[in-house]
């Protein structure tokens, strides 16, 4: 692993180049920051460490949950900001600050519209399932329900207006003197080093599951996972904000997914356990309730023989999960297999069919199960279809304490006067572990901080 430097320096006497706003990264926060900025009549650069802007957003099923939007009102789906905090704190264990909960689905709802009739983004609503924990249908994402449509779309819209975006710079020193950040130095590929000054910094470079000694020290318990996030993400935030005094919460947190088909490393939405699907180990058996939720399922599929699984649903549940990009391309490399028994499945997938048929068997329709899962009526039925899978770590949760409008808040309580924070870089809504990750609460994060922090006044 490259050594990550997020070193801490007074400012030079002059700087290479300047700028008003200036953002590290150009995840779908930074691209969000920077489109609110711009539109705030601020001068914007963001500065990304990759040759084309991606990040953890890329990777993701893209879809950001929202409440009340005008989205949703068409399509007769009642929601609110107080709904949603709600079902952000249940499944948290109230183990978030109320003020942060309540300033992300405030803004939820205006975040979503603003992108969609300012700049024309095509949201809908996922309207064919539910995800777990969320009481409202309220997961909105582009056509095709991809990472990388949105970072795409992102980009192209900020390419459209005129914001400059320099790519292949990663930022490695913070220049700050007497509480205000004066820019920072970046490093070129050819070895050389630039300086940029600016009157607003906005953090956008995400968290740190891409340092693995931060994840050793911090992340124990997931350490082992396959790592499914961005490289990228090796916590110059964090790091930052440990020498200028930041308040750092909850660093604990992350979120974890149980459903990466392996040995492909494609995700599998959890769609296809939410409409009736299961999970098994190698002997064919279930061995906990899928309903909890996916990023508590990365520990617990970990925990199995081989730190592996086989997500097992059917025909009509498939017919749900290929409005997914990612699901077409497991069918495509033929991670997925169908069979008409449950006696064939197992051995398409290599597990003992008697045990796996009796499972199969055993899964109760309109009634509660062992591992106290509550199933709908409809049983699984031809053609049955699985996927072997395994638990992965997607993105940190943990990072900067941030307050109104994204501004990261010291450790003694007060707020930076110029430094901001976004997505994986701020604080999220997740608690202290995986299991109070509730869906979409990564993007949710990034687009309403990153909004916030880019129509945040220059100081």
């Amino acid at each position: 692993m490259t050594e990550t430097k997020a070193d801490v320096a007074p400012a030079p006497d002059s700087f290479d180049l300047t700028c008003e706003t200036l953002i590290i990264g150009a995840g779908a926060g930074g691209l969000v920051a920077a489109l609110a900025a711009d539109e705030a009549s601020q001068s914007v650069l963001v500065v990304e460490a990759d040759p084309v802007p991606a990040g953890s957003t890329a990777l993701s099923a893209g879809l950001i949950p929202a409440a009340g939007t005008s989205i949703q009102a068409r399509v007769g789906i009642e929601d609110d900001a107080g709904r949603f905090a709600a079902d952000i704190q249940k499944k948290a264990g109230d183990q978030n600050e109320q003020s942060l909960v309540d300033r992300l689905t405030r803004h939820s709802a205006p975040a979503i519209d603003w992108l969609s009739d300012t700049f024309g983004l095509p949201f809908s609503v996922i309207t064919n399932f539910e995800y777990p924990g969320h009481s409202r249908k309220r997961m909105h994402g582009l056509p095709t329900r991809s990472g990388a449509e949105l970072i795409d779309t992102l980009r192209a819209t900020c390419e459209t207006v005129g914001i400059d975006i320099v790519c292949e710079r990663r930022a490695n020193r913070l220049f700050f003197e007497d509480g205000t950040v004066k820019g920072i130095a970046v490093s070129r590929p050819d070895g050389g080093i630039e300086t940029i000054g600016c009157e607003k910094l906005i953090l956008a470079c995400n968290g740190f599951g891409g340092n693995r000694m931060l994840v050793h020290q911090l992340l124990p318990d997931i350490e082992n996972a396959l790592w499914f996030g961005h490289d990228g993400n090796r916590g110059e935030a964090l790091l930052w904000g440990r020498s200028i005094g930041a308040d750092l919460a909850h660093l604990g947190s992350y979120q974890g997914h149980g459903n990466v088909a392996h040995p492909h490393g494609i995700l599998i939405t959890w769609a296809v356990i939410t409409e009736g699907g299961v999970q098994v180990n190698k002997h064919g058996r279930r061995f906990w309730n899928e309903a909890q939720g996916y990023s508590e399922a990365a520990r617990a599929v970990l925990a199995q023989p081989d730190g592996e699984a086989f997500a097992i649903f059917d025909g009509r549940i498939a017919s749900i999960a290929r409005q997914f990009e990612d699901f077409k391309q497991a069918e495509a490399v033929g991670a997925i297999k169908t069979s008409e028994t449950p006696e064939r499945l197992a051995r398409e997938l290599g597990l003992p069919p008697e045990a796996f048929a009796e499972t199969m068997a055993s899964i109760p329709v309109g009634g509660v199960d062992e591992f106290n899962r509550e199933f709908g009526s409809e049983a699984l039925q031809a053609p049955f279809c699985g996927v072997r899978v395994t638990g992965a770590l997607f993105h940190t949760q943990g990072g900067l304490r941030t307050g109104d409008n994204a501004r990261v808040i010291g450790a003694d309580g007060s707020g930076f006067a110029n430094l901001y924070a976004c997505g994986g870089a701020a604080c999220g809504v997740s608690g202290k572990a995986d299991s109070g990750y509730l869906s979409g609460n990564g993007l949710l994060s990034a687009i309403v901080l990153g909004m916030l922090a880019g129509r945040a006044p220059l100081s």
